[in-house]
């Protein structure tokens, strides 16, 4: 089969289209043909021979039903090995290639966002959106934490009008939530409030946390979802209201932050962090039964729709990596397999 390989760490240009084996199958898993597959920025890092072989998310056609599935890696192919309880019905209405950028960006906003952090009807969401270019300069603790425990954590980055940040606008809208956004440009932000966002801040122009504090009568907001980390800690922890959760899913801006713990005990703060990565497939299928239960009816009744940036030919892969680390896009970006 054809596939992508990464001939060597460095640059987009290292993405080279070949010939390969077909993958491998376990007992618990099917072989599937690929029909497109989204691109996550943790896949620059893999790339650059910082991280471990990624997850992908892909859309397939097996025994003639079309499905997507999130896998552990590989998707960058024509043929990938799935653990059978990470595979997802297409949902009604929604094409193959729209349906590749669905089960990544559903399986860590359920998970994070609603199973672990329990955003509920009434409550009030803050998504930060730092979309952060290739030209940052990675923290010298997190480079020391990649290196050394890459293979334990999970890495992504997310600005709020990626996949992840415009799938949970629409999806905490869905649940009766008042969201507020942080982004970088007017351009982005204008994408989100066209998805449902409340409110929307431009961080670079003013504080976020006077702004949330001055949208919620000084009181805070319940839950932050986070890609950044030590560097933005004491401010989400300040923009939180009494029995706040802030989830952590990046370290962007630095792993190692002191607070005052004060700060938690007087407001019964709860501060949480995890990924897909590094979860056992029993427990991945856990959050895949959830989603198909939870956040398909939305996707079906078009309330949560697919926001897809581009749509690239699989050899063009490069291509894409250029282009998502240039942080203009806004949605998800798509490789073609078939």
């Amino acid at each position: 089969m054809k596939a992508i390989v990464i001939t060597e760490a460095g640059g987009p240009e290292v993405l080279q289209l070949r010939e390969v084996e077909d993958p491998k199958i376990k007992d618990d898993e099917v072989l599937i043909k690929i029909a497109a597959t989204a691109l996550n920025r943790a896949d620059t890092l893999q790339r650059q021979g910082k991280y471990p072989p990624l997850r992908v998310t892909v859309s397939i056609r097996v025994l003639n039903a079309p499905v997507c599935a999130l896998v552990g890696g590989g998707g960058y192919a024509e043929k990938v090995a799935v653990p059978a309880g990470q595979v997802l019905p297409v949902p009604p209405g929604v094409s193959l290639q729209d349906a590749a950028g669905f089960p990544e960006v559903a399986c860590t906003v359920w998970s994070t966002v609603f199973m672990m952090s329990h955003l509920s009807k009434g409550e009030t969401f803050l998504i930060m959106m730092e979309f952060l270019s290739a030209s940052y300069e990675l923290s010298a603790a997190y480079e020391e934490l990649i290196s050394k425990f890459s293979a334990k954590i999970s890495y992504r980055i997310h600005g709020g009008s990626s996949g992840i940040g415009t799938f949970a606008i629409q999806l905490a809208k869905y649940h009766g939530v008042k969201v507020f956004v942080t982004a970088g440009s007017d351009e982005k932000l204008a994408a989100c409030k066209d998805l449902g966002a409340d409110v929307c801040i431009n961080y670079k122009t003013e504080d976020f946390v006077s702004r949330v504090k001055e949208e919620t009568g000084g009181q805070g907001v319940d839950v932050i979802l986070d890609n950044i980390g030590a560097s933005y800690l004491k401010r989400n922890l300040d923009s939180l209201n009494f029995n706040g959760r802030l989830f952590i899913i990046g370290f962007m801006g630095g792993s190692v932050a002191e607070i005052n713990l004060t700060t938690l005990l007087a407001r019964r703060l709860t501060v949480q962090a995890a990924g897909l990565r590094n979860r056992s497939p029993e427990n991945k299928a856990l959050i895949v039964s959830e989603v198909e239960k939870n956040v398909w009816p939305a996707i079906a009744a078009g309330k949560v729709k697919p926001v897809v940036y581009k749509s690239l030919p699989l050899e063009a892969a490069a291509e894409a990596h250029r282009l998502m680390e240039s942080s203009e896009h806004i949605g998800k970006i798509i490789l073609l397999v078939q």
